[in-house]
């Protein structure tokens, strides 16, 4: 799995470069020689498997470690260049391009695919086979077995096949590298994905510190308990045997009122860790069609395999609320949907964080299978207090008749109202090109806050 890949060093880019200029020099070769033995022409060779791979002498490369790390055999290694050469090298498979002088078209057994853009040869599963093993059936059905579901190409998602279209051949699906894997092997680190429909998730960071957070005592100790997680939960999996016993991963419920820093937290959590934070987009991921949530949430969970990230799902009704009685088809495709959830919440081995504004939204199936639910609610008057002294800038000064103290006891804000109130009553003394903040602007703040809550002063 990436997570498990010895660190990346400098100018990992340039050695990678060299370690994969060995390692394509010497898979040019074995295609060439297997289209000589295929075509029955003179070869140096009499099997593709007498080509003595390279020894990766470059062994500081992310590539040169990845290959000792798993062991790859050569078949392995072979059916990886071919994946990872139309990313880097893609003229050296132009070979397979060659017409079929009796059928008009390409070479039915070297497979491949044309692309909408990409003009040179897509290989496809098919390629592979012909690769390793020609028109020889029984090393056919042998090399076969590397795209099995227990081969480690696929258990740790570096290599997998494009479904094949209904009723042809599996083996007619296109083969693909994991694009964290073609980032690997050339740059040398990942790239952070972008947000789009294809990964319906925003990355968010805080330039806030935990002293800056401001809730319940015992709030507190309960986020505690998932630092601890954090801090501990691979020793505790790994060296402690755990595997078995528990499930993978740490579920936690944040709920309560808008505003109370359920995402921050989630923020400073990443921060403290130094894990990425990626709060899922549920616009973009629950849909009417059935089957389409599973398939945009799983775009999400994939890419966010064994990277360790933390998920964070704001709103999370939307998509683990309540299950319906089933009283039509709708509902059992629905029931059908949370099923899959559950697994695959069970199955992630990150932290996840769901936020609601209630508890109660939250289907009770998702809350069996929670280690922590941690009620955020709005801070009493001396937290309220907090939040007030510590949220105005620096270059502003309160008027002399402002009392933040009397302010925070008599209304009940929370954290991001309480922000809201701040930039209108800054804004407003910029407006008057001074830096005094003054108790009236404060005031109407407020009572703007408490309008959209459908409150009166």
């Amino acid at each position: 799995m990436v997570s498990e890949i010895p660190s990346i060093k400098r100018e990992a880019y340039h050695l990678n470069a060299l370690a994969l200029l060995d390692e394509i020099s010497w898979f040019e070769t074995v295609i060439q020689t297997r289209l000589k033995l295929h075509y029955r022409q003179e070869a140096e060779v009499n099997s593709i498997f007498e080509i003595p791979a390279p020894q990766l002498l470059s062994e500081e490369s992310i590539y040169a470690e990845f290959v000792s790390f798993y062991q790859l055999s050569v078949s392995e290694r072979l059916i990886l260049m071919l994946a990872l050469v139309p990313h880097v090298s893609p003229q050296i498979l132009d070979v397979f391009l060659i017409q079929n002088s009796t059928t008009n078209r390409g070479f039915t057994e070297f497979g491949g695919l044309k692309g909408a853009a990409h003009s040179g040869f897509i290989p496809t599963a098919e390629t592979a086979l012909f690769l390793l093993s020609g028109n020889d059936l029984g090393k056919r059905f042998k090399a076969q077995q590397l795209f099995d579901a227990e081969h480690l190409f696929k258990i740790h998602n570096i290599l997998y096949l494009a479904p094949s279209p209904a009723n042809e051949p599996i083996f007619c699906g296109q083969l693909l590298i994991n694009d964290e894997y073609v980032d690997l092997f050339t740059a040398g680190k990942l790239r952070k994905p972008n947000f789009s429909m294809d990964f319906p998730a925003k990355r968010i960071t805080s330039p806030l510190d935990w002293q800056d957070l401001v809730v319940e005592e015992h709030t507190m100790d309960q986020l505690n308990d998932i630092i601890i997680w954090l801090e501990h939960g691979s020793k505790l999996m790994n060296e402690w045997g755990m595997k078995k016993q528990l499930k993978p991963g740490y579920k936690a419920l944040f709920h309560g009122p808008p505003g109370t820093g359920k995402t921050l937290t989630a923020g400073l959590f990443g921060k403290y860790a130094g894990l990425d934070v990626y709060r899922v987009d549920l616009s973009m991921v629950v849909s009417k069609y059935i089957g389409e949530t599973e398939k945009n949430l799983e775009k999400v969970f994939a890419k966010a395999e064994h990277k360790n990230w933390i998920l964070f799902f704001d709103e999370a009704d939307a998509l683990f609320g309540k299950r319906t009685s089933i009283s039509d088809a709708h509902d059992k495709y629905a029931n059908q949907e949370i099923a899959y959830l559950l697994q695959r919440l069970e199955d992630y081995n990150g932290l996840v964080i769901l936020s609601s504004n209630m508890r109660s939204n939250v289907d009770e199936a998702f809350g069996r299978r929670l280690q922590s639910v941690i009620h955020f609610p709005v801070p009493k008057a001396e937290g309220r207090l907090k939040l007030w002294r510590n949220t105005f800038s620096d270059q502003s000064q309160l008027a002399v008749d402002l009392d933040l103290t009397a302010i925070a006891e008599k209304y009940e804000l929370a954290g991001g109202s309480i922000i809201n109130v701040v930039r209108y009553a800054s804004l407003m003394a910029i407006s008057r090109k001074e830096s005094v903040i003054r108790q009236s602007d404060i005031l109407t703040g407020i009572r703007k806050e408490l309008r959209k809550e459908g409150k009166t002063v």
